[in-house]
């Protein structure tokens, strides 16, 4: 069947999922575009190649529905080809091809060259950093590793990501400096495990010299950290953030739980005291860091007695940042050979119960902000508003900052003082300081 509207010999990438995917789309659309392809993110076209996540049980049902929807528009003859990769391709591929068999091919995470193939383009070795960056102009994601050599018994990471591999320092710098000339003012460095970097190829973790190199780049005004791990933190990454204006005082470490029997049966290599001994350092070190965590509640085995600990020790903490997931109960992990005994009900229950706590002290903390002054990024304009950030919030997860916009033009992009004259429980709001 002929297509019908959408625009012919043009490239739709659609991401689902998480920013490594995001990262990973950026390539392969830098990919076709260096060998002269048409290419759009998630707009019309006549080839649609899904990017897809395949963490969690709703990140796979997405994934799967919106491959369906691509097959009905393919048999509608609104598109002509359609071609799946990304995680949840790496991980069911046998199974896809067998449930979903009119999808013209079918990639894993590490197939990106005969993906590229297969939709008439060639795998160029020597683009470092040539990406059609699809975030906000202002700021990127710079992956630093792939893949990851943690045990962690609830994650399938490993099965569908691979063993952690180190991109170089100088790539990493060179990608970096390409971002700049582009506009990017804000790195956002990812990984499955940014704390084990350089373990594999420089034999230490290496991560104070890269953001060593990076403070270098010209044009770069924040660097911020996604995804450390407990055990085996390098604190001299503590260090540079103190004496390095660019390094935001910002920290995402998932901690997932903190019963010493769940920590155990998650593989975690740690325990309750070592854990808070680590976040308490951090802030005696750093004190002016934010913190964000993420929690896992209903995994096997968690009790009430367990759970009550976990409520307590959040409440005691106060994270500035917080999240809490539900465990899915996912094949090819050792957490899979347990029962999932925690009905679906109670762990959102519990995350409900969690979240309310976490609403409590995120707004308690903002309240002691109001009058005081930020440096803010704007992102975008919504509505009647302006929204940005501070150095303690990162994109889609954590607060923004209101600017009523009929009483300030700004530009996204542009970083500004702000003056914070209201605050709720996961926003703030101010006016610029002339």
């Amino acid at each position: 069947m002929r297509t019908k509207t959408t625009k012919k010999n043009r490239i739709n990438v659609i991401t689902l999922g998480c920013s490594k995917n995001v990262y990973d789309s950026e390539v392969l659309m830098g990919q076709l575009k260096a060998s002269g392809k048409d290419v759009v993110h998630e707009e019309e076209g006549n080839v649609v190649v899904i990017n897809t996540c395949g963490f969690i049980n709703n990140a796979k049902e997405e994934s799967v529905n919106t491959i369906l929807e691509y097959m009905k528009k393919k048999e509608e003859g609104d598109v002509d080809k359609v071609f799946v990769t990304g995680c949840l391709s790496e991980r069911y591929k046998p199974d896809l091809q067998k449930e979903i068999p009119n999808v013209d091919q079918y990639f894993g995470t590490t197939e990106l060259p005969g993906l590229l193939k297969a939709l008439g383009a060639d795998y160029k070795h020597e683009l470092i950093g040539e990406r059609l960056t699809t975030t906000p102009k202002n700021y990127a994601y710079l992956k630093i590793a792939e893949g990851c050599d943690r045990p962690c018994s609830f994650c399938a990471i490993p099965v569908m990501r691979g063993k952690h591999r180190s991109t170089p320092i100088e790539n990493l710098v060179t990608e970096a400096e390409k971002l700049a000339a582009t506009g990017v003012k804000e790195l956002i460095l990812i990984a499955q495990d940014l704390t084990y970097y350089g373990l594999d190829i420089y034999k230490k973790r290496n991560l104070a010299e890269l953001l060593e190199n990076l403070v270098k780049v010209e044009g770069i005004e924040w660097i911020r950290l996604h995804y450390a791990f407990p055990t085996g933190f390098p604190m001299d990454v503590l260090d540079i953030m103190n004496r390095e204006p660019k390094i935001c005082n910002y920290l995402d470490i998932p901690l997932q739980h903190i019963s010493d029997d769940l920590l155990k049966s998650m593989r975690r290599g740690t325990t309750k005291e070592k854990t808070t001994k680590l976040i308490k350092e951090f802030r005696t070190i750093v004190p002016e860091m934010t913190i964000r965590t993420t929690l896992i509640v209903g995994y096997p085995g968690e009790t009430e007695a367990h759970f009550e600990e976990l409520k307590q020790w959040v409440s005691e903490m106060r994270f500035e940042r917080l999240g809490c997931f539900t465990y899915s109960h996912e094949e090819n992990t050792h957490a899979y050979n347990l029962e999932d005994d925690v009905p679906e009900d109670v762990k959102m229950q519990r995350v409900n119960e969690i979240m309310e706590i976490q609403s409590q002290i995120s707004w308690e903390l903002n309240q002691a902000k109001i009058g005081q002054e930020f440096k803010v990024v704007i992102d975008r304009k919504e509505g009647n508003y302006f929204v940005g950030r501070t150095e303690y919030d990162s994109p889609d997860v954590d607060n923004e900052v209101l600017i009523d916009a009929s009483k300030t033009y700004l530009k996204t992009g542009e970083y500004t003082t702000v003056k914070v004259i209201e605050a709720e429980d996961f926003d703030l709001y101010g006016e610029v300081v002339k």
